[in-house]
């Protein structure tokens, strides 16, 4: 059977999917495996997340991975993400980087364990302990997989919760600049997409109003990088959808994040054509790769990415200290 170090592995489960004649009927499912807990599994498949009772699994191996990313690109697109969503207060160990916001956000608040961190695995995990007990944070690690794998292993014998698992997906820029998208006949065909520098107060209320407040530290993270777009879509005179573009990564990463549609303007088309108005800001600029980070269980906006042609580079997952 599997264990938790065969997170962020390729697998294949054979379950038990009924009764036939009194004989058990199976189904088998292949992907990645981003939960693992005493009662469920949780695959990603190329069919979308399949969540299967530990009861119904007849048998579950690990298998060899079909054309992931080597370790090399996924240390390289991390590295731009953290570019992307700088926090304020950093630290290293080593390698190793120690990120705190003020508590915005689970990326700008939690170490990335990429690379060598210049002490054995356990004290590392210690120091990373000490370094946001100091000041006064719980202790969050993100664990990219199947890369950071020995480290989910460690977290794992010391007790330490997992969040859901996020998608860290990509695309040419061609592909995204080539597909604007429009609103349907009767929606917000006025709509008026504005890139600034700069976000307007209208644009940080709704940022805010997602990401539960904004504090001195949000800001930074918003704003704190030299190549950045804030895309303002007005329809009538009122800010109805935003987004947020970066160039990171030595110019190659167009980084895509908060994007957002007011719920009164949704299915209208919106959220991609802020998404096609960035991606011509960062193909301008020299980038060739966007890339966002998406929680796999907000299903609507994974669908939306995958109509437009994303698709799972990696997934991470958030591991959190015992209290």
């Amino acid at each position: 059977m599997l264990r938790q170090q065969d997170v962020g592995h390729r697998i294949v489960v054979r379950r038990i999917v009924g009764i036939r004649e009194g004989r058990p009927l199976f189904s088998d499912a292949l992907g990645e495996l981003v939960e693992l807990s005493e009662t469920h599994l949780t695959l990603a498949t190329a069919q979308g997340q399949l969540r299967v009772p530990v009861a119904q699994v007849h048998r579950a191996k690990r298998v060899p991975p079909t054309r992931r990313p080597t370790a090399a690109a996924v240390v390289a697109l991390e590295r731009a993400a953290d570019e992307a969503w700088p926090a304020p207060t950093r630290g290293r160990l080593g390698d190793w980087l120690l990120r705190s916001a003020e508590g915005w956000t689970g990326r700008a608040n939690s170490a990335l364990p990429i690379g060598d961190p210049d002490r054995p695995l356990a004290a590392a995990v210690d120091a990373v302990q000490r370094w946001y007990a100091e000041l006064g944070q719980p202790a969050l690690i993100n664990t990219p997989l199947p890369l950071a794998a020995p480290v989910g292993a460690e977290l794992d014998a010391r007790g330490w919760s997992t969040r859901p698992p996020t998608l860290v997906q990509i695309a040419p820029l061609p592909l995204l600049t080539s597909t604007p998208g429009s609103a349907p006949a009767g929606g917000q065909g006025n709509a008026v997409v504005e890139l600034a520098t700069a976000p307007s107060d209208e644009w940080l209320a709704i940022a805010a109003g997602r990401k539960g407040g904004l504090p001195d530290a949000a800001r930074h993270v918003l704003t704190a990088v030299d190549q950045v777009r804030f895309a303002h879509v007005y329809a009538d005179n009122a800010l109805v959808a935003v987004g947020r573009g970066t160039v990171t990564g030595q110019g190659r990463w167009l980084g895509l994040s908060l994007v957002e549609v007011l719920p009164t303007a949704r299915r209208q088309g919106l959220a991609s054509r802020v998404i096609h108005e960035l991606a011509s800001w960062g193909a301008a600029g020299g980038a060739t790769h966007a890339f966002l980070q998406v929680e796999q269980r907000n299903a609507a906006a994974v669908a939306l990415y995958q109509r437009l042609g994303l698709v799972t580079h990696h997934t991470y997952l958030t591991r959190v200290a015992p209290n």
